[in-house]
């Protein structure tokens, strides 16, 4: 793994650290989230399977995941593109995408954008909740699957030559199934062959980070470069003395939360937390702390 090691790997290729810039640690720029997709009332019918359109915004905003159109993050390739522009005009230099096999990756689509936009963008390798496994991934054995990370990694992912950077968002459910927990044990098994970074999407459970926690741990993970996503808002963390643990990142993942919609769009937490955190006394040290060298030693190969 000397190749890898001290180094962070993009889908246009191995980058030094000191490159990456503020790093959004947890987003996705293509995808299909069809499997979060909830039924509306019957008298929403209608609505759920339209376009998006300025009138029924407001409805499709208090309802993503009833609107099967909202799901298709995929359909929006230059929408993405330009919001990743804008993205870099506005200080911002690599993106996270934690899009994983069960929710629509595609690895050529995250290289155009690469190559487009001048942004460094590190791709997911990995499974995302146990709902979408497939039942060939349900029949894998630890082991198989294993193999099949470290490949996404070494070699590269769905028939491309084009390479994960991280392992996840690695998908889990509560309680967790047979198939995540697998997962989550190859999880471990190739991070410690590789070197490499984890991040988790934990099952919605107070206790669900702990159990995976645990999972991993037994397994042979590496738990300090491992993130776990979507424990939001405490940002009194800074003040607790847990400032070089702490990541930030939109999860964008819906069409609506894009600009070219009336969403706040990947430039966000650059353009408008950044200067709303500093009015409220973290220093710029502790900014760059959460939006730089946090993400760069995470996505450092050991």
């Amino acid at each position: 793994m000397s190749s890898l090691s001290g180094k962070v790997q993009t889908v246009l290729g191995l980058v030094d650290p000191s490159k990456l810039g503020r790093t959004l640690t947890h987003e996705h720029l293509t995808m299909a989230y069809d499997c979060s997709y909830s039924p509306p009332p019957p008298c929403h019918e209608a609505t759920s399977k339209g376009p998006i359109l300025m009138k029924n915004l407001f409805w499709i905003q208090q309802n993503p995941y009833s609107h099967k159109e909202n799901l298709q993050l995929h359909q929006e390739t230059e929408a993405v593109k330009e919001e990743l522009l804008y993205f870099k005009a506005n200080g911002g230099g690599a993106v996270v995408e934690n899009t994983t096999t069960g929710i629509r990756r595609d690895m050529q689509t995250l290289k155009w954008l690469a190559e487009q936009t001048g942004v460094h963008v590190i791709a997911g390798a990995g499974f995302y909740v146990g709902a979408t496994h497939s039942p060939e991934t349900r029949a894998t054995s630890v082991e198989q699957l294993t193999g099949v990370l470290t490949n996404e990694i070494l070699h590269g992912a769905d028939g491309t030559t084009i390479k994960c950077g991280v392992i996840g968002e690695i998908g889990c459910s509560w309680p967790l199934t047979e198939s995540e927990r697998k997962v989550l044990q190859a999880t471990a098994h190739a991070q410690a062959q590789l070197g490499c970074p984890v991040i988790i999407h934990p099952g919605q459970s107070p206790s669900a980070p702990f159990q995976i926690i645990r999972v991993l741990q037994e397994a042979g993970a590496d738990i300090s470069q491992t993130v776990m996503s979507h424990l939001d808002r405490v940002h009194f963390l800074v003040e607790e003395g847990y400032g070089d643990r702490i990541l930030m990142a939109h999860d964008i993942h819906t069409k609506h939360r894009l600009m070219k919609y009336g969403g706040h769009g990947y430039s966000h937490i650059l353009t408008n937390i950044v200067p709303k955190m500093l009015l409220r006394g973290l220093t710029e040290a502790a900014l760059d702390k959460i939006l730089i060298e946090n993400p760069k030693r995470w996505l450092t190969f050991k």
